[in-house]
């Protein structure tokens, strides 16, 4: 059973948070800064969260209480960057 927690995670291991941005957008973060998720409701960031815990050794899932802030952006590239032809 995966266990999900809107309470204070365990600082020491890595912590997955779900919750939505400013914006209303759901995403999934990992603590460390070194995964994130953007999807159209909290049943998908849920499901996606729980199957990215194998990558993280201890993890937990915890709830935001606040909006996150996306460390991607989604606005469109700019005309002076080079955007990939497909996501990697």
């Amino acid at each position: 059973m995966t266990s999900v927690t809107s309470l204070e995670p365990d600082p020491s291991r890595p912590i997955l948070y779900v919750g939505q941005d400013s914006a209303g957008h759901w995403l999934v973060q990992e603590s460390g800064g070194r995964l994130e998720g953007r999807f159209i409701s909290f049943a998908t960031a849920m499901s996606f969260a729980r199957a990215e815990r194998h990558g993280f050794s201890g993890a937990t899932i915890a709830v935001a209480t606040a909006p996150l802030v996306p460390h991607i952006s989604f606005a469109p590239p700019r005309v002076d960057e080079i955007a990939l032809p497909r996501a990697a």
